[in-house]
């Protein structure tokens, strides 16, 4: 029966991640806070969790035509330095380090999703919504 949190938290993860809410970010949670796991090892489950996820996600957009090969192109260097850059610091630097900074984001994300901005109307849609008809 020790199984059963562990399984019920990675489905509701899966779920979370499979609509883009980001299951991963609660995964840690619970890990952490709940199951007594250590932050690094968390951290680590987590990124595997997301590899899944995320190649999904990448072939579905490839094949809906939702990628831009010269954003691509630029993009995903720059993303493997600092993702080498993020993973050493991670594992250079002491845990009690990491964990008030991520739970400031955490916080910092939660009220920014409470509260999304609002976005402003196209100015081109509105001059033609506003001309008479003739």
């Amino acid at each position: 029966m020790n199984w059963l949190l562990p399984f019920l938290c990675g489905l509701g993860t899966s779920i979370l991640s499979a609509w883009g809410v980001g299951g991963g970010t609660l995964l840690l949670l619970v890990m952490t806070l709940f199951l007594g796991v250590d932050q690094r090892t968390a951290q680590g489950i987590n990124l595997l969790f997301f590899l899944p996820t995320a190649a999904a996600a990448l072939v579905f957009h490839w094949k809906n035509g939702f990628l831009d090969k010269p954003t691509l192109k630029s993009a995903v260097p720059w993303a493997l330095i600092f993702a080498l850059a993020g993973a050493w610091v991670a594992t250079a630097v002491d845990v009690e380090l990491l964990r008030k900074p991520f739970g400031i984001y955490l916080l910092a994300s939660g009220i920014m999703m409470l509260w999304p901005k609002k976005k402003k109307p196209d100015s081109a849609s509105s001059d033609e919504d506003s001309k008479p008809d003739e």
